[in-house]
């Protein structure tokens, strides 16, 4: 039973979970307008476009990590800087239906790599910049910025029909 404050997911269910995301990813990016995708509302802050981009690298990232541990528990965890990513991969002229389809492909990837998690694994770990991160921990922060980033996209786009003259900046 779930508790008050409790997550709507467990380390087992995160798969399920990432996969049901994906869905509301491919509709912002293949139904929006693609100057609104890339519109970023303010310096430092991302377009649409490149938070879609930077959850498919998550998703692509925390996969690799957990196939990392549940291989070598205990091994040092890969780090991407993910706004050097977004600069050097061109995320704001990515093309929406292609990202859509990637974005996808990862989802199914971590979330195929989660369903193999043994109830014994989840709790293995890997070291990231000095610190453990478990599988059980990566699988909740693969939800987490699954759905975070698709609420930094759907406030950037709500600003966007507040103020569509400016190109969505304010």
């Amino acid at each position: 039973m779930r508790t008050a404050g409790s997550p709507r997911w467990s380390p087992a269910t995160a798969a399920g979970v990432i996969r049901r995301w994906t869905a509301a990813y491919r509709s912002v990016l293949t139904s929006t307008p693609g100057r609104q995708l890339r519109a970023r509302q303010t310096d430092g802050v991302w377009s649409p476009i490149e938070y879609a981009a930077h959850v498919r690298d998550v998703f692509s990232l925390f996969e690799r990590r957990v196939r990392a541990i549940v291989d070598r528990p205990g091994t040092a965890l890969e780090i991407i800087d993910h706004d050097a990513a977004v600069t050097a991969g061109g995320y704001s002229r990515l093309a929406p239906g292609r990202l859509a389809d990637e974005l996808l492909g990862c989802a199914k990837q971590l979330a195929g790599t989660l369903e193999g998690i043994r109830a014994d694994q989840w709790q293995l770990y890997g070291i990231r910049d000095g610190e453990r991160r478990t599988i059980a921990e990566i699988a909740q922060r693969a939800v987490h910025e699954a759905r975070h980033h698709l609420r930094d996209i759907q406030l950037q786009l709500a600003g966007w029909e507040l103020n569509p003259s400016s190109g969505g900046v304010r």
